[in-house]
């Protein structure tokens, strides 16, 4: 795992942002994992800003997103496949075809899990996991007591994942409690992770995933035991990390971040 702190948030999500574009360039059929979220938000909008002024090419990459809510259909304003088509989707060249969600509304959940794991393996994997965390140390919809072997199912909202996302909706009581995610094990199966963090909310959460001990309460952690794993935090985020110095020496001196600086 590698940790870069940039100065602000701004700066944290453009350099995201580069990595993803740069992926995209030199892959052109990348599958790339998308998750949602506010902080997903400006990341997006910089995406679409690069295919606008530098002609960033989506039109062979395949898409996976993270999650989707049990019983929300596409066209409902709070569902991730609105979210996507809003804050990403419409505003690149890419085949809308070749966006997948799981099917919140499928008649047979568990059936729906297992189709999208198998499309997930029928297009070689995920080579580019892009991740946010929530509150409580979430990846994906994985909340506490995640298995680290889950695959892609149906699981339980927590109060603490409710509440946050809950103003979001016009009539906070009809969030939906469950939802379908990918599993942590789908997520590690990808061949690289690049997790996005921003803001002093995130600061204690993302202290215990980078450097406190894997466990299942919180699933972020597991990425400490991706071989290729990136998070980008900015100085909010990362005011309760405790190895500043070498983080800040591996952004200044490997050769890998230096056509970053």
């Amino acid at each position: 795992m590698e940790v870069i702190v940039r100065p602000n948030a701004e700066e944290a999500t453009r350099l995201a942002a580069r990595v993803i574009a740069r992926e995209i360039q030199t892959k052109p059929k990348l599958v790339l994992g998308l998750a949602t979220g506010r902080t997903m938000e400006r990341l997006y909008g910089m995406l679409v800003d690069m295919h606008r002024r530098e002609g960033l090419d989506f039109s062979l990459i395949t898409t996976f997103n993270l999650d989707e809510y049990i019983g929300l259909p596409p066209e409902h304003p709070q569902s991730y496949r609105h979210y996507m088509n809003h804050h990403l989707f419409r505003h690149v060249n890419i085949d809308m075809r070749n966006t997948n969600l799981p099917d919140g509304v499928a008649p047979d959940i568990d059936a729906e899990c297992a189709r999208y794991e198998t499309a997930i393996r029928e297009c070689g994997g995920i080579g580019l996991q892009v991740l946010g965390i929530g509150r409580d140390g979430h990846i994906g919809f994985n909340e506490p007591l995640s298995a680290m072997l889950s695959r892609t199912r149906a699981k339980a909202l927590t109060p603490t994942t409710i509440r946050q996302n809950a103003p979001l909706f016009d009539k906070p009581d009809e969030m939906p409690k469950r939802a379908i995610t990918m599993g942590v094990g789908t997520i590690l199966d990808s061949k690289r992770c690049l997790m996005l963090v921003t803001g002093t909310e995130k600061a204690a959460v993302i202290a215990k995933a980078v450097e406190g001990p894997v466990t299942s309460m919180i699933s972020a952690s597991a990425l400490q035991l991706h071989p290729n794993c990136r998070v980008i935090v900015d100085e909010d985020a990362a005011a309760n990390l405790e190895n500043r110095d070498y983080y800040d020496w591996i952004f200044l001196h490997e050769p890998e971040w230096q056509e970053f600086h």
